[in-house]
């Protein structure tokens, strides 16, 4: 016992260098003036200035110099490390730490808050750009050390709660020192998400789109104070300004998210660092077009166990994708040249970054840029060129290792933050794996030492016999506890060379010597093996990424339809045996024998060309519907959030489907603004939205904007009567009037995107699709409008039209309905399915919508049965699902018709296009095929191939020993008028 506690002596002083501490007015901080100088090291000063054999020189926490000829002062402590490397400590430009997570403060009940609670800040209170991190800081030790282990010497850490989230600041990970001296910037930073803050229960924004629309409010806002034009004071705008020079942070999330955020950065001349979600990837041009630099997490998704073929064929094909392709996430950036930095950010454990960060090497992501990713980069972002680097003058912020950092065999010994010494492995612990010959008191065993430097395991067997057996290794010397039956035996030895040997003591307190004698080395994988996990296959990514996408996109053709019946749309004409020419995205030409070089000809005989199908009130294809959090949200648009990965632009291609608007739902009085697109499946966002379109914007009137039906504990919002709705917008017409009267006199005016869109519509450039069902409330709308000098657009679902077709004739309404739905809530009594019709023949124009995802992809058959419930004709019929909505949505000059000089957006049918056998056999888009019923059976195929090829993968994972999750089946939420 005596020379084990000698040598634990030895070893406490070996290799450490005293330290001596001092009292401050701010805490304990280590000492400074001490020099210390690491010589024959391969030094990576940047990732890309690499010095062999130099030596770094420090002091002060401070790098002093650095090179291959660096004079060495005599009071330097000279510590060689010859063979081993030193890189700059990675630093983390999105950070949560030693902040705790902000928790819900508790309100009254469930009940909506519509008010801010921050007095003397701005009007809502998930605008908190005057949250300074520093009073919520505790330095937290356990998590400084795993993220130490992890490499990481600097974090930029801030507060995440809010959409404007406060300023962040930048913390060495020094838990040697005080506050005071490892926070090296308290304002790092201006951080940014579309989240609301827990700490308020304030309504507005219920939405992405709402989010946006605050934040671009809040920026006019903001300039507005700035030019001294406001009568209060706002210590949320008077921060927000006197922050804007700050590194711009926004938590995205994800590449659609990613895209948004970057709009509105773009709208006000602010270029935002992005933090992704990893799936860049998938739009890796459109994220390209940001120009923006990205902060890159890399939690990777683990595999699912496929092992019950049942629950795998639950698994959607894009979350299989997802495990696939994330990983190459990194790799795809780099080969794009995006500048990016990586975060530990929405890893469950920090331990896990060191791993994931070699599968994204593995997947293609050169070690330079790796590097770079996680120093300079970073460094860049928050414009401190003293962290991220070596050179003379930065904090001697840096890591010692045995080799290549991002090699799994290198062992990180010692990271060093402002020139304090953080060991996270023993330098002068020894590589021991190998077979040994173990003698314990005379009886022979075997042992077999695996894993690596400080992570050693031993397998010891007395003959074929295993013996339970704990073993560690540190400092040279070996413990191990053998359990035989009741008997155990512990060995505490010292290496030497290639021998260990020393005390054995059992359970009665017998002592013996033992001895284990080097054999030879473990048996190695063979090279075949190790490839399996380099370079791994990656499978193609579609647009959109998911089953059914076009792993290129379409292409406009010049396409030539021969001998078809053509439903033209144009004044109920039907062109028999007759030719459609398309020709650069247009109709080109109409008639018979008509020939064009190089064209795709498609033989129409026995088949229908009609103009393709619009649907005038739709909610797919988009990530948000609502914005309840008030009675009017006239300043946010659909626009905002459409989205072109959801399924259901497909399946209305499929039913031809050309054109849609996408309406606000009907949670308020006065809604959002639509968004009318071209259904281009795999296009982005702004591929598929109408150039130039028209302006219009969903009103709501009825139950669902009074709140009857939203339960008691939210009813607490203006209005909750129909005579009340009906003052709201006279109100705001008012206010609008006065505000566009304002704006016009030339005086000073603060924008307001409500008042300015609600300003449009008394000045006839917006217009109103509103949702209704009763009478009195449809006479009362018109009334209001008519007060205003305005129409009404659109009335859709209007129910009880028919009572009021007259009326909606002379006062120049189009009706948008349903064909035969009826008595699904209280308000919908008095329909009936001849209401299209009866509107139809007062001369109102009749449009058939669908409000539904399902019916949407089946509109030419809810156009048929406006035959059989009223005797309209087949091309009077037709004209509700082409020409009719056009003209409702004042595209009747470019979509609705064939002619020749409109868009070319048109559906070829096997039959009569009303009969419910008939199908879109090719759906063309401004002359594009978007749909083919021919290679939508070999897409069918190529999912059911790619399914099967990524399941065997899944299933290899888990044979190599790899983690698994148990199956998710992802299910997608239909959007509808009420949907939260």
């Amino acid at each position: 016992m005596k020379k084990i506690l000698t040598l634990l002596l030895t070893l406490s002083i070996s290799y450490s260098f005293s330290q001596e501490y001092f009292p401050t007015n701010t805490g304990v901080k280590s000492a400074k003036n001490k020099v210390y100088a690491f010589t024959n090291a391969t030094i990576y000063v940047t990732p890309k200035q690499i010095v062999k054999k130099g030596t770094l020189l420090i002091k002060d926490g401070k790098v002093v110099s650095v090179g291959k000829s660096v004079s060495i002062p005599n009071e330097a402590q000279v510590v060689n490390l010859e063979g081993k490397s030193i890189y700059p400590s990675f630093i983390d430009a999105f950070s949560t730490f030693g902040i705790a997570k902000p928790k819900r403060e508790r309100g009254q009940g469930q009940r909506p808050q519509y008010d801010a609670s921050r007095k003397g800040y701005y009007w809502n209170d998930h605008i908190r750009p005057d949250i300074n991190p520093t009073t919520e800081f505790n330095f937290d030790d356990k998590a400084a050390k795993e993220l130490l282990s992890a490499g990481f010497g600097t974090v930029n850490t801030h507060l995440e709660d809010g959409i404007m989230q406060g300023n962040g600041m930048l913390v060495a990970l020094n838990p040697n020192s005080s506050d005071a001296y490892r926070i090296l910037d308290k304002k790092s930073g201006n951080y940014l998400s579309f989240s609301k803050s827990v700490k308020s229960r304030q309504s507005y924004p219920t939405s992405r789109m709402g989010a946006m629309a605050l934040l671009r409010q809040t920026y006019l806002d903001a300039d507005w104070y700035s030019n001294g034009n406001a009568k209060n004071t706002d210590l949320a705008l008077e921060v927000l300004n006197n922050n804007k020079n700050l590194p711009q942070i926004f938590n995205a999330g994800g590449y659609l998210d990613n895209l948004r955020a970057d709009k509105i950065g773009d709208e006000f001349g602010i270029q935002y660092t992005i933090v992704g979600g990893g799936n860049e990837y998938e739009r890796i041009n459109d994220i390209k077009a940001t120009n923006a630099t990205y902060i890159i997490p890399i939690n990777f998704r683990k595999a699912y166990d496929v092992s019950n073929p049942f629950l795998a064929d639950k698994i959607a094909l894009s979350d299989m994708r997802s495990w696939n392709q994330e990983p190459s996430n990194p790799a795809v950036l780099a080969k794009n040249n995006i500048s990016f930095a990586l975060t530990t950010h929405d890893l469950k454990k920090v331990k896990d970054f060191s791993t994931n960060l070699q599968k994204a090497i593995n997947y293609g992501l050169d070690k330079t840029t790796a590097l770079e990713a996680l120093t300079t980069i970073p460094a860049n972002i928050l414009k401190n060129d003293k962290i991220g680097n070596l050179n003379t003058g930065s904090y001697a912020n840096f890591l010692i290792s045995s080799g290549d950092v991002f090699d799994g065999k290198t062992t990180l010994y010692e990271n060093w933050v402002q020139g304090d010494r953080n060991v996270i492995n023993s330098m002068d612990i020894k590589d021991i794996t190998g077979n040994y010959n173990l003698t314990v008191n005379g009886v022979n065993y075997t042992m077999k030492v695996t894993g690596k430097e400080a992570k050693q395991n031993a397998e010891i067997k007395k003959g074929e016999e295993k013996i339970n057996a704990n073993f560690s290794y540190a400092d040279d010397w070996v413990t191990i506890t053998m359990r035989e039956g009741d008997n155990f035996t512990r060995l505490t030895g010292q290496l030497d060379n290639k021998q260990i040997k020393g005390t054995a003591i059992d359970n009665n307190g017998n002592e013996s010597e033992w001895i284990a004698n080097y054999t030879s080395k473990i048996n190695e994988k063979k090279k075949s093996d190790k490839k399996e996990d380099k370079n791994p296959e990656v499978v193609a990514v579609s647009f959109p990424n998911i089953g059914y996408g076009n792993t290129t996109k379409p292409q406009k053709e010049t396409i030539l339809i021969k001998n078809a019946t053509v439903w033209t749309s144009e004044n109920n004409e039907v062109l028999n045996n007759t030719d459609v020419l398309i020709k650069d995205g247009k109709i080109a030409q109409i008639g018979t024998n008509l020939s064009s070089r190089g064209a795709k000809v498609i033989d129409g005989t026995g088949k229908y060309v009609t103009a393709g199908i619009i649907d005038e009130h739709s909610h797919i294809a988009a990530s948000a519907i609502n914005e309840a959090g008030h009675n009017s949200s006239a300043e946010v648009t659909i626009e905002d959030v459409v989205n072109p990965n959801d399924v259901n632009i497909y399946r209305n291609i499929a039913g031809g489907v050309t054109s849609i608007q996408i309406l606000h739902g009907s949670a308020n009085p006065i809604g959002g603004r639509s968004a009318i697109i071209k259904l281009k499946w795999g296009e982005n966002a702004e591929g598929m939205i109408y150039n130039d379109t028209p302006k219009f914007i969903k009103f709501a009137l009825g139950e669902n904007v009074k709140q009857s039906n939203w339960g008691d504990m939210q009813t607490v919002r203006f209005p909750q009567t129909r005579m009340g709705v009906e003052q709201v917008y006279i109100d705001y017409f008012q206010r609008a009037k006065e505000y566009d009267a304002k704006k016009k006199s030339g005086q000073p005016y603060r924008k307001d995107i409500e008042l300015e869109t609600l300003a449009e519509i008394i000045n006839k450039e917006r217009f109103i699709s509103c949702h209704s069902y009763v009478q009195s409330e449809i006479n009362m709308l018109m009334k209001v409008a008519e007060q205003f000098n305005f129409n009404i657009n659109t009335f859709t679902h209007i129910l009880e039209g028919y009572k009021v077709a007259d009326k909606m004739k002379k006062h120049g309404v189009g009706g948008s309905t349903f064909s035969d739905w009826w008595a699904y809530k209280y308000e919908v009594n008095d329909a009936i399915p001849y209401n299209a019709a009866i509107m139809h023949n007062q001369g109102v124009t009749v449009a058939i919508n669908s409000d539904d995802a399902e019916m949407s992809r089946r509109l030419n058959q809810e156009a048929a049965k406006l035959i059989k419930y009223g005797g309209l004709s087949e091309q009077e019929a037709w004209a509700t699902v082409t020409i009719n909505p056009a003209k409702l949505l004042h595209l009747n000059d470019r979509t609705g018709s064939i002619k020749v000089g409109k868009d070319a957006d048109v559906v070829l049918w096997s039959d009569n296009p009303l009969s419910i056998y008939s199908k879109a056999e090719k759906t063309i888009i401004d002359g594009t095929i978007y749909f083919d019923i021919d290679k939508d059976l070999e897409k069918r195929k190529a999912i059911k191939a790619e399914r099967a090829k990524l399941i065997n993968m899944m299933l290899q994972e888990k044979i190599k020993g790899g983690k698994t999750q148990a199956p998710k089946k992802k299910t997608q939420k239909l959007f509808h008028c009420d949907t939260e």
